[in-house]
């Protein structure tokens, strides 16, 4: 079990390297657009927020199934993870979404500058992994509490609900 939680460090790593680099593309592209294209630019937001609106939607009404806590592999490289970690993140529409949706909320990208960009990239490699392994950490320890449909009812709609919430802070926001 010591072994699942640690080897969970090198998925991370790959979360965050991919997470990065969509931080990256998100923050230059946007940048760009919001000097030269404002009306786009608002246009992208609200099109962010509805995304999130539509995961919140899918979480409250997804299909409820119970977790199978014994079906883990056992062996993974560290390697493997990472590049799991990452692909995972790359091919994910939601992370790219997430960014476009969230970044202009939190940063003025008028006078974002590569200094400014860096400190961003920097907060997201503190808070990132350090997010993630406290959910691996409580995950691993609820395994048996959501074995029941009700759990994952229930753990689905607080989700929803969070996802729901950032959706309309986002819209919100001028």
């Amino acid at each position: 079990q010591r072994d699942q939680l640690v080897s969970i460090h090198w998925q991370i790593a790959g979360i965050l390297a991919g997470d990065l680099v969509w931080l990256t593309l998100a923050a230059s592209g946007l940048a760009a657009l919001a000097h030269n294209f404002a009306v786009a630019f608002t246009i992208i937001k609200w099109i962010g927020a509805g995304y999130l609106l539509y995961l919140a939607w899918k979480m409250w009404t997804a299909p409820v199934s119970v977790l199978d806590t014994d079906a883990v592999s056992r062996n993974v490289s560290g390697a493997q993870l990472f590049v799991s970690g990452l692909t995972l993140t790359l091919g994910n529409p939601k992370a790219i979404g997430f960014f476009l949706a969230l970044l202009p909320a939190i940063v003025d990208l008028e006078t974002l500058d590569f200094t400014g960009l860096a400190e961003v990239a920097l907060l997201i490699a503190i808070i990132l992994p350090s997010v993630l392994m406290a959910y691996a950490v409580f995950a691993h320890m609820a395994r048996g509490f959501f074995r029941s449909p009700r759990a994952m009812r229930n753990l689905n709609r607080v989700s929803g609900t969070a996802i729901a919430g950032a959706a309309v802070a986002i819209a919100a926001r001028n």
